[in-house]
């Protein structure tokens, strides 16, 4: 394996969707309600990043699919369709248990998301890396200001790896990206009305 496939293949795990997810679950937290929002989002990422990682793990040990990426198109809606049914399982408990409206309103904007994505994969093969990377960026901008827009820089080399891989199309990438920007600010100009 050259030295560029090594590098793409680091970005891709450094970059993965938990990884943003986790992140973006605990900022929100964090901004609606300090530290007791901390809390909420460490709540919020188990079921949104943990749960999920710990499913595709359990897949790829037992064959169930080539790798993390989980790159077939069948496979890759068994995980999203797991995906699914955690963000929901963990949007009920946050509601039930009185988190915070800005970080329930974004796991219920995560929700639509993955069903679109869901249902664009039936057809193509978007990258949900992209998407949820450059979702992450957009909501993180739009709550904390501007500065965080560097963040797509970030989404940039994630897409290269992508390609670069050969898990995805520029287009795929390109998709991917655009529809997880603006899916949050839809998301966020709610939130923000709610």
């Amino acid at each position: 394996m050259g030295t560029r496939q090594a590098w793409a293949q680091r970005c891709t795990y450094w970059l993965e969707p938990k990884n943003w997810l986790i992140v973006t679950v605990i900022a929100i937290g964090w901004h609606a309600d300090g530290g007791a929002g901390v809390g909420w989002g460490l709540l919020a990422a188990l079921f949104t990043a943990v749960l999920p990682t710990l499913f595709i793990s359990y897949g790829v040990r037992h064959g169930r699919w080539s790798d993390r990426n989980v790159g077939a198109r069948r496979p890759r809606l068994v995980v999203l369709a797991f995906i699914t049914a955690s963000v929901a399982a963990g949007l009920i408990l946050l509601l039930t248990a009185g988190a915070p409206r800005l970080l329930t309103g974004y796991l219920a904007f995560m929700l639509a998301s993955v069903a679109v994505l869901a249902l664009v994969t039936v057809v193509w093969k978007i990258s949900v890396h992209c998407a949820v990377a450059s979702g992450s960026v957009t909501i993180l901008a739009l709550t904390y200001g501007p500065l965080v827009l560097c963040g797509f820089a970030l989404v940039a080399v994630l897409g290269w790896s992508r390609v670069a891989l050969k898990d995805h199309t520029v287009a795929q990438v390109v998709v991917g990206s655009v529809l997880g920007a603006a899916a949050a600010a839809l998301a966020y100009a709610a939130l923000v009305r709610w």
